[in-house]
């Protein structure tokens, strides 16, 4: 039994499947159905649009294969914060989990719920967002919006009754929509792809351009060359990257991995792996269904293209000419069991790093207890506050672009960390070595950066912003240690 003596510890229950499942599952939401159209806006050609999604694909997995060290020399709860707090300072760690609880993963959070909400409205129309339940000073609250906040309160209470709850929904809701997935893939490629689209879309398969849209009109299409085409890659990347990120999380569940040393490591590598070829096959399909170029005042699914599918939305127009009228259904009901199984990955691994803070005196001290069941219940209550607040707070893509610079940001130094712990801590144990090195994260730090800078030149309405946030924690880092 536990008393005061013996504080509760972590149950060790999650195995290479439902480690993997954690990988994939957080990583596919709903962004691979969507952000291909902002990539074909940016980028302009069927050629482009695969590259995009390969460069973040190899970005993805060597990033992942450099984590797998960190996670076999250090195996602790809280994941990615620990490596940042042991290879900088506490300062650098702390800023890392501000900023994942401020915006990266309660953001993430936010943005999946909201759109699990809005293609639940595809099947429930009064759970759409033109639904206004009440206005409070100016702000519209919808009834998608308080939806979205329902399915975050939901997975948290599944998650407060404990480990093996929260890794049943993940494993079920992760291999239903990877199935899913696949099975959609496959029928795009092998059953409908068109020869007329095929035709127009090899016609101009490199030729890159950046449709510029105002009030849902074309205001410009500019060809470009050299160093724009790489700008237009490195900004049209937000999206894929922010489909692709998330992988991760499960450093953050350390303290309650079979073996961490080994499964993690594994995880990572079998779930970046799998999630990168499918993001790959599933764009495939998409340009043997439906031409890249469109134009935004079409009234049919051909005449739109990648470019402008009604909302966005590339898989419901893809799946709209698999299967006709009912496309639409089937898609929301895959998206929808999508989205509900990334959030759980999220909301289940997220807590863990402010358990982690907790401990070292960085958050709130509750955070840092462990409820009857063995889970941060305190953690995971404040999570779901402040991201049901998100909720209320931004757009779909306003979330999405604030996160993925912070994420960035943090991804660079952790692989960074790498150097520096070979150089401080030469004689740890590494039960595995980052693959490559150091000359694959050396690359990954240079691409990663040549991204980052990307934004902060040509996003800078979301990027500069992002930044400020992180260095918002500074000063609040203080007052945490004058607390203490």
């Amino acid at each position: 039994m536990t008393t005061d003596s013996q504080p509760r510890e972590f149950k060790r229950g999650l195995g290479l499947l439902d480690s993997t499942m954690i990988v994939i599952g957080s990583m596919i939401g709903s962004g691979i159905f969507i952000v291909s159209a902002d990539i074909a806006r940016t980028t302009g050609s069927p050629g482009m649009l695969l590259l995009v999604w390969l460069i973040t694909g190899i970005v993805t997995v060597v990033g992942a294969l450099s984590y797998g060290e960190l996670a076999g020399m250090m195996p602790h709860a809280g994941g990615q914060y620990v490596y940042l707090r042991e290879a900088y300072n506490p300062l650098v760690g702390f800023l890392y989990g501000w900023t994942l609880f401020l915006v990266i993963q309660t953001g993430t959070i936010a943005a999946v719920a909201v759109a699990f909400a809005k293609f639940t409205a595809v099947l429930v129309p009064s759970l759409g967002e033109k639904n206004i339940l009440v206005t409070v000073a100016g702000l519209k609250i919808s009834a998608a919006q308080i939806f979205a906040i329902l399915s975050i309160v939901v997975l948290t209470f599944i998650n407060l009754r404990g480990l093996r709850e929260g890794k049943i929904v993940q494993n079920i809701f992760t291999i239903t929509k990877t199935v899913a997935l696949l099975g959609l893939i496959l029928l795009g490629i092998f059953f409908a792809s068109n020869s007329d689209v095929i035709a127009a879309n090899m016609s101009n398969f490199w030729a890159t351009t950046w449709t510029k849209l105002q009030d849902g009109k074309i205001v410009s299409i500019e060809s470009l060359t050299g160093w724009m085409v790489l700008a237009a890659i490195g900004t049209s990347m937000v999206g894929s990257l922010f489909s692709s990120d998330a992988w991760n999380n499960i450093t953050f569940t350390a303290g309650e991995v079979i073996n961490p040393k080994k499964t993690i490591p594994l995880s990572l590598a079998f779930g970046t792996g799998t999630v990168t070829l499918l993001y790959l096959l599933a764009n495939v399909s998409y340009i043997l269904v439906l031409p890249v170029s469109g134009n935004p005042e079409a009234t049919d699914v051909l005449g739109r293209g990648i470019q402008f599918a009604a909302s966005d939305r590339v898989g419901v127009a893809a799946a709209t000419q698999i299967f006709g009228d009912a496309a639409g259904v089937i898609m929301a009901v895959l998206i929808m069991v999508s989205t509900f199984g990334c959030n759980n990955g999220l909301i289940l691994a997220g807590a863990r790093v402010y358990y982690a803070m907790a401990k070292d005196s960085l958050f709130f001290k509750s955070a840092g207890e462990l409820n009857n069941r063995s889970v941060p219940a305190w953690a995971l209550v404040t999570q779901s506050i402040w991201a049901s607040i998100l909720c209320l707070s931004g757009t779909y893509n306003d979330l999405l672009d604030y996160v993925i610079f912070a994420v960035l940001i943090f991804y660079i130094l952790t692989v960074i960390g790498i150097f520096i712990l070979r150089k401080k801590r030469p004689d740890a144990e590494r039960p595995y070595k980052a693959f490559g090195y150091p000359i694959l994260p050396g690359l990954y730090v240079l691409a990663a950066s040549a991204i980052a800078v990307d934004l902060l030149i040509f996003k800078p309405q979301y990027t500069w912003p992002g930044l400020g946030l992180v260095l918002l924690g500074v000063p609040v880092f203080f007052l945490w240690k004058n607390k203490k």
